[in-house]
């Protein structure tokens, strides 16, 4: 059941299509109070959001850390990059995706990290050692990329989580919260970061 659960939040991890741009968004910031299914979000821009956790089985995915070791050839992962002059990309973050969910939100597309920042959810292909990080090529349908990893690029993993986790100080994402005819916001899928750990993506 977790497996299933962490999978359904691995997919998750996909942009707003257009037809919900409206009424959906994705969340970044700080718990600053719980009350049984809802808590307090104050976002990145400084908003205090009011979300309440709804379904009937709420999805927590926690993120812990990874190293930059673990990104080996056939790995799927997550890349938040910037582009860099040369045309490469430099690794902000990268997540690992369960093994079940391999193949989720497969691609490369603009992301909202920072500006120009991209995400690319792909198959790592090769690993090459430099001396400033590691060159990673990740392959996907229809296209590759060359990501720099370096010693400042965060790299956790997903793995199931627990809302007994979330609460005030906790760093969340949320990525796709609904918001509600009153100004709240629901959402079914609760990603946080664990023992201090902020979402990197």
């Amino acid at each position: 059941m977790l497996r299933r659960l962490l999978i359904a939040a691995a997919a998750a991890v996909v942009c707003v299509t257009p037809a919900f741009a409206q009424e959906t968004m994705r969340v970044r910031g700080t718990v600053e109070k719980v009350d049984g299914s809802t808590m307090v979000v104050k976002a990145r821009d400084g908003a205090d959001l009011t979300i309440k956790v709804t379904g009937d089985k709420p999805v927590y995915t926690a993120l812990v850390k990874a190293q930059l070791a673990d990104i080996k050839p056939n790995s799927y992962i997550g890349v938040t990059s910037v582009p860099q002059a040369d045309g490469t990309l430099k690794a902000v973050a990268v997540h690992f995706f369960p093994e079940g969910a391999r193949g989720t939100a497969e691609g490369h597309r603009a992301w909202d990290q920072q500006p120009n920042s991209m995400m690319t959810n792909a198959t790592v292909d090769a690993v090459v050692t430099g001396t400033s990080g590691e060159t990673v090529t990740v392959k996907y349908k229809g296209g590759e990329q060359k990501v720099m990893v370096t010693p400042q690029t965060s790299i956790v993993r997903m793995v199931p989580g627990d809302a007994a986790d979330v609460k005030a100080g906790t760093k969340v994402i949320i990525f796709a919260a609904k918001k509600q005819a009153d100004g709240t916001w629901t959402t079914e899928r609760v990603t946080y970061g664990k023992d201090g750990i902020t979402p990197p993506m």
